[in-house]
């Protein structure tokens, strides 16, 4: 099978050691769940790495992939001028994708960024910092509904599965931003609420139940990798695995889940 990893996972700048510092003792659960997920990335041996990110540049009605001659990290907004990592693209992989879209009529533009965001960077300092040279895609999700993202997903799995590489998918993303009152968006009860429901049917592999979750839900948990989810969700549609919840916690009023989706 072409498709021989897969993972949610979070992105918070402070998991960064140069950024994080003593706040890291906070989300030791994360760190250790991203650096045993970061073995088992590393045990699968992809040729490729996709990568699904909610800080990437997003348009309302289409979806997005960066393809760069060459991609940079930069935390310098987050006071780190030390962490650097730089990728290369899978520019056949790439190309392959954009195609099967025009033929299925699904909006995707390719866009030339080299700097690639946080929402990127943190998985991969994590999950990426021991496979030398491995090229990778990065995807940005819209604004439209869920059901188009796991079709978009489903798009995806057709070029991962026809390809002869080994291919890797990590969807980044954070849950609720509302858990506590010095949350970034303030406390909502629904924060909570939305978390918990949300890691129940990833456990429960309910995926139709997270399609149809209640959208006043989703908005006042005020939560940023649902559609990154989604997407990975429908690359995973009929394909046999098994969600393992590595950890979940919030400590500073942020959602972090980190799961692995074992593939059978």
């Amino acid at each position: 099978m072409s498709l021989n990893f897969s993972a949610i996972t979070p992105h918070p700048p402070l998991l960064i050691p140069s950024i994080g510092r003593e706040n890291l003792a906070q989300v030791k659960k994360t760190e250790m769940a991203l650096k045993n997920l970061g073995n088992d990335l590393y045990a699968s041996k992809p040729d490729s790495l996709i990568i699904i990110s909610p800080h990437a540049p997003i348009v309302e009605d289409t979806f997005l992939i960066n393809l760069a001659e060459k991609y940079q990290s930069s935390l310098e907004q987050f006071g780190d001028f030390e962490t650097k990592l730089e990728f290369k693209p899978d520019a056949e992989l790439i190309s392959n994708i954009k195609m099967r879209a025009q033929e299925e009529n699904v909006s995707l533009n390719l866009i030339d960024e080299p700097n690639i965001d946080h929402g990127a960077t943190v998985p991969l300092f994590y999950l990426a910092k021991s496979l030398t040279n491995i090229p990778i895609v990065p995807i940005s999700f819209s604004l439209l509904n869920l059901e188009s993202h796991f079709n978009f997903g489903v798009l995806l799995q057709k070029e991962i599965l026809k390809s002869t590489k080994r291919i890797a998918v990590i969807a980044s993303g954070d849950l609720s931003h509302s858990l506590t009152e010095d949350a970034p968006a303030g406390y909502t009860k629904e924060g909570r609420v939305f978390d918990e429901k949300l890691v129940e049917l990833i456990k429960q592999n309910n995926v139709a139940g997270i399609l149809n979750l209640d959208p006043e839900l989703i908005e006042k948990a005020a939560e940023c990798g649902l559609r990154s989810f989604v997407i990975l969700l429908g690359i995973l549609n009929d394909i046999n695995y098994q969600p393992d919840v590595l950890s979940y916690e919030g400590p500073f009023g942020v959602g972090y889940l980190t799961v692995n989706f074992i593939i059978k």
